[in-house]
């Protein structure tokens, strides 16, 4: 029988713990810049506390309004991964609140991402250890009846996320990183922290910050200048 959109994948291979750890205090940003700033999530998506999140990628699929998959994938998932939930962008009922939440923390999940609401914000905005981020906030709870899936691939805030991909997040917002592509990303990412630090460092010494670039692309513009107008 054909189970397309009633999955549950109990298992797959996570990425080294080691590996995922070497991006814990990596910016959001930085990272995104290095992935040709196409990678964050869509900025809807956003941190309700400030709880750094780091983990590998347990993804959910839920119809709107409805969180009975992420029941299931609570009793599932495992310590150090982050529950990311594909709810279709539907802001009109919460998927999760305080109960699971509380849950997830004690069973060491590392934080949950979701496409949609939650409710129960203020308890959650409080926590320090457990990083959650929501397209929406709204005190209508979820149906409980599926479909769904879980450890499939899923779509989070525009994109695409797989089971085992890293998952980090700051204030700015989230992004997924394929276990393949950490090892050069981690690199590349260090070079461009190193050379903010090099410009930052110059800044607060003699306040230049040398660019070149703004008056060549300003020429190619062929931008007017002006010495002195009143209005």
């Amino acid at each position: 029988m054909n189970k397309v959109g009633c999955v549950i994948v109990e298992d797959f291979k996570r990425p080294d713990r080691a590996l995922v750890e070497t991006f814990r205090g990596v910016a959001v940003a930085n990272l995104d810049d290095c992935m040709n700033r196409i990678s964050a999530v869509h900025e809807d998506i956003r941190p309700v506390n400030k709880g750094q999140l780091l983990g590998t990628a347990f993804t959910v699929k839920v119809p709107s309004g409805d969180n009975l998959m992420f029941h299931a994938a609570m009793d599932l998932a495992k310590p150090g991964d982050v529950i990311v939930i594909d709810a279709g962008g539907d802001t009109r009922r919460s998927i999760f609140g305080e109960l699971m939440v509380t849950y997830c923390r004690k069973r060491g999940i590392a934080g949950i991402v979701v496409d949609g609401s939650l409710r129960d914000v203020d308890a959650m905005s409080q926590l320090t250890d457990f990083p959650v981020y929501a397209r929406g906030i709204t005190p209508d709870g979820p149906y409980k009846n599926g479909p769904g899936e879980i450890n499939t691939p899923i779509v989070c805030g525009g994109r695409l996320v797989n089971p085992g991909d890293i998952v980090i997040g700051d204030q700015d917002g989230v992004l997924f990183i394929r276990p393949q592509d950490a090892p050069w990303l981690l690199e590349k990412v260090s070079q461009l922290h190193e050379n903010e630090i090099r410009i930052i460092s110059a800044i607060e010494k003699d306040g230049t910050y040398i660019r070149p670039w703004v008056k060549e692309k300003l020429e190619s513009l062929g931008a007017q200048r002006i010495n002195y107008v009143e209005y």
